[in-house]
């Protein structure tokens, strides 16, 4: 939740800024930092009550870019997360509202955006611990049901003016070059106080190799182009206080359009164990029953309710018209090389002191054994690869 201000703001000017062009929030504002958000400071403006207000403080959400030289175009774009929220404030996606959003620098020191504040339940553990079994399920219904919404929204609708959102094919392919460039631009950053290079990634030649190659069994997936989220997962969501579904979609930086198999892979990360059976037809994934990662509790009550990842590739399915299985080994793949980037680019930013969040030096020394894990995933396909050249080698041989 909000805290103390680790990343200071001008009150004054952005009081001065919000009295000129957003009357309808009352000033003065109480200012405090939410200890999430790896890449942009967030923090929550509490307004004083007013008997415009009927007497009640209300709150509300600043996002901004942080301060300093920022080492990627790509990230930060708080521009792009106010375009999109304003977009989809009239559709079936739940969405803050967006009040304002400011460019000028000389306000607050970087762009910044103000939306609503959403006071709903939010869960960090994906498993939703302190809920009722039968929540549980209903909560991972919406969630599901919610991104599917987003992949089945129009973009090239002009009422909703996002058909320059991006680029309408090639996803995966630009997501690898931009990603291996990225990851060797992080790797030169020093720490402002040691001058010691965070460091490459390990294997990450071979990585981006694999990714932009043609396997045999692990291909690339067909291209397809949805709105997509970029960082969809429970602990971006906002439920309802008291009842089981979705009422906010937060953390749209990352927003593009895109292949929906990576938002796919992204809110079905927890089904999916840290090493697991490759078989991108499912085989060899437990897929209908609840991983031990989301079934180990301390509490009485276990964590039942939990879909299988059978169910959540089928409630998915059913609302999209896209069956993941066929493609859901190399896009757990590939999610866990994009993060392994994401994270090395926490840590260069930390080194720079830059980083948002408060566990910044933790989850940025994450990216290296994420790079590691994601090895040991690759270099499993390809060994199941050379097993099926072998086999088909053998029967040939036979004929």
């Amino acid at each position: 939740m909000a805290g103390p201000v680790r990343q200071p703001i001008d009150v004054q000017k952005l009081e001065n800024y919000i009295r000129d062009h957003v009357p309808e929030i009352a000033t003065p504002l109480d200012v405090k930092q939410f200890g999430f958000g790896q890449s942009n400071p967030t923090y929550l403006l509490t307004s004083h009550p007013t008997p415009a207000t009927a007497g009640q403080a209300k709150r509300y959400v600043l996002r901004k870019k942080p301060p300093g030289k920022l080492l990627s175009k790509t990230a930060h774009q708080v521009e792009r997360e106010h375009r999109i929220l304003h977009a989809l404030r009239d559709t079936d996606v739940p969405v803050p509202r967006v009040y304002v959003l400011c460019e000028d620098e000389a306000v607050i020191g970087t762009t910044f955006y103000i939306m609503e504040f959403l006071d709903g339940r939010v869960f960090t553990d994906p498993g939703m611990p302190g809920v009722t079994p039968e929540e549980r399920n209903e909560m991972w219904r919406s969630a599901i049901h919610t991104l599917s919404t987003l992949h089945n929204i129009p973009y090239t609708s002009a009422s909703l003016n996002l058909s320059t959102f991006g680029k309408q094919s090639g996803f995966y392919n630009r997501q690898i070059r931009t990603f291996t460039s990225l990851a060797r631009h992080q790797a030169l950053t020093r720490d402002m106080e040691t001058g010691i290079p965070i460091g490459p990634l390990p294997h990450l030649d071979e990585l981006s190799s694999f990714f932009a190659g043609n396997s045999k069994k692990y291909s690339q997936p067909k291209d397809r182009t949805t709105l997509v989220h970029g960082d969809f997962k429970i602990d971006n969501l906002i439920f309802h206080k008291t009842r089981p579904f979705v009422i906010g979609v937060l953390d749209w930086e990352m927003a593009t359009l895109g292949h929906p198999l990576s938002d796919v892979v992204s809110l079905f990360a927890p089904f999916l164990p840290h090493t697991w059976g490759v078989d991108g037809g499912g085989s060899s994934l437990n897929l209908r029953s609840p991983p031990p990662s989301l079934t180990s509790t301390d509490s009485p009550e276990g964590q039942g309710g939990l879909p299988t990842l059978d169910e959540c590739i089928s409630l998915y399915a059913a609302g999209s018209g896209y069956d993941v299985r066929p493609d859901l080994a190399w896009g757990r793949a590939f999610a866990g090389f994009r993060g392994a980037v994401i994270m090395q680019g926490i840590a260069a930013r930390y080194a720079l002191r830059q980083a948002s969040s408060a566990s910044a030096r933790e989850f940025g020394a994450m990216a290296w054994p994420t790079a590691e894990n994601v090895w040991g995933l690759v270099r499993e396909m390809k060994r199941t690869d050379a097993d099926a050249d072998a086999d088909a080698g053998t029967v040939k041989g036979k004929l």
